[in-house]
């Protein structure tokens, strides 16, 4: 699996969904975006424009997704 860092111009609110397990405290979590070839990761604490996201391969987070969601098993 590779990920590589894109530029932060999608750095708005629309399209970013944040982690479920994130409290309301502002504590550590992450938010993702997803998009036609990759899905975005990023900080939610790192948000503004200019801070970088981690782009995955769509593929590769499926993969990801599924090992997660498959280990409770």
């Amino acid at each position: 699996m590779t990920a590589k860092y894109v530029s932060g111009e999608d750095d708005n609110r629309d399209g970013w969904y944040k982690s479920s397990y994130s409290g309301g405290s502002g504590g550590s979590c992450v938010e993702v975006k997803p998009g036609q070839s990759a899905v975005l990761v990023r900080d939610s604490k790192n948000r503004h424009p200019g801070h970088p996201a981690i782009g995955v391969p769509r593929t590769a987070w499926a993969v990801f997704v599924h090992t997660l969601t498959d280990s409770g098993d």
